[in-house]
């Protein structure tokens, strides 16, 4: 074997390749072929320094270490970030369906903590199939661990702060709604009940501009009427359709027993929806009304809206309003106001059961429905209500979950 180091050191002293290549400390032995040893020794001497230089070029490549590999690993690239997100969102979505109140109030459940979740869960997917490392080890499965703490400690905190800080109540999840015979109606018995001095609440979310809302007023106005006496309440048109309505905004309820609470937009712009006063109001309305109006609580237990499982009534609409907008309002107060006429026809069917689920929070029965004080006034020698209001709230109480 050649000992090129030996040829390169007599090369410096100047020495020709005859000569180098007769020197034994080389150690170049042509074949016995060859007539010119030195020109044989310098053409493999080229080829040998050619190979050298390539081999410099292409520098040699090494497995990283179990150090190297744990690096990269904690590096925030997207498969990393997606283990971290998934579960964060994944439980928060969770309790926020489950709970809607307090926990989904900052962000509901469906639809923004969903597309939340869809998003984490694509930065997982995609990150994973364009890694070329390892796609489980001991740094992602600390990253989910860590995932699933935050995920917790959100949760725990919103709820805490909202019941605590600002009395928010725990609501049901929109599915555990029991549907009621009462069009459009869901009880929520788990939920707690939803008084004011210790007397069911009304809750009412609408707007002035909303025909909905405008043909639904008249079955909330007459049903409460027979709770108490009224005041502060207008008749007008809705600005959108130029539906009657009887304007509850800043209307009030002098009762012994029950309350009227209403958010109601008074700007006369379609699509301005009313803000809440308290978390007790945004619970429900961010919780069952889906963002549509009007929306109705009773007692905190029973819900009439979009959000509450009735999708044929996807409006959450008490009354169509086409089928009050060929009468003018005083028209429709009249109607309404004596129980007679075509008007209250229309809107004698939700108002008997909005006085049911009222008298039921009360704590009426069929049975015993005669004798409850606020029954007197359904029955007076007005006539306002009629000889058939006992029968046909007893009938709805009857049917009541």
């Amino acid at each position: 074997m050649v000992d090129w180091d030996r040829v390169e050191e007599l090369r410096s002293k100047g020495w020709d390749w005859d000569e180098i290549a007769d020197d034994p400390k080389v150690g170049f032995h042509p074949d016995a072929s060859v007539h010119e040893p030195g020109r044989a020794l310098r053409s493999l001497y080229h080829r040998q320094r050619s190979r050298q230089e390539r081999r410099k070029e292409v520098p040699e490549t090494t497995a990283p270490s179990k150090e190297e590999k744990e690096k990269a690993e904690r590096r925030w690239h997207l498969s990393r970030v997606g283990y971290l997100l998934v579960p964060i969102f994944a439980i928060w979505f969770a309790f926020a369906y489950v709970i809607p109140s307090p926990i989904g109030i900052v962000l509901p459940a469906i639809p923004y903590l969903a597309l939340g979740l869809v998003v984490a869960a694509f930065l997982l997917l995609y990150g994973l199939l364009r890694s070329t490392g390892a796609r489980w080890s001991k740094v992602y499965r600390n990253t989910l661990i860590l995932g699933v703490v935050v995920g917790l400690l959100i949760s725990a905190i919103i709820a805490t702060v909202g019941i605590l800080f600002f009395g928010c109540p725990v609501l049901q999840s929109p599915a555990a709604g029991s549907p009621q015979t009462a069009p459009g109606w869901s009880a929520f018995h788990g939920n707690p009940t939803w008084q004011e001095n210790g007397l069911p609440v009304l809750y009412f979310y609408g707007a002035t501009w909303c025909p909905f809302c405008s043909a639904s007023s008249w079955a909330i106005w007459k049903a409460l009427s027979g709770f108490g006496t009224w005041s502060g309440v207008s008749f007008m048109y809705s600005a959108e359709d130029s539906i009657p309505e009887a304007d509850l905004s800043s209307a009030s309820l002098t009762s012994n027993y029950a309350t009227f609470v209403v958010s109601e937009d008074t700007s006369g712009n379609p699509g301005t929806f009313p803000s809440t006063s308290n978390c007790v109001q945004q619970a429900y309305v961010s919780s069952y009304s889906g963002s549509a109006i009007p929306f109705v609580v009773i007692n905190g237990q029973y819900v009439h809206g979009s959000g509450n499982g009735n999708p044929s009534d996807a409006r959450g609409t008490l009354i169509q309003p086409g089928s009050v907008n060929s009468y003018s309002y005083s028209q429709m107060e009249q109607s309404v106001s004596s129980g007679t006429g075509v008007p209250w026809s229309i809107v004698q069917g939700q108002t008997w059961w909005m006085m049911a689920f009222l008298a039921k929070s009360a704590g009426a029965s069929p049975s015993n429905l005669a004798q409850q004080p606020y029954y007197s006034s359904w029955s007076s020698s007005s006539g306002v209500w009629g000889n058939n209001t006992q029968s046909s709230v007893e009938s709805d109480l009857s049917q009541l979950s």
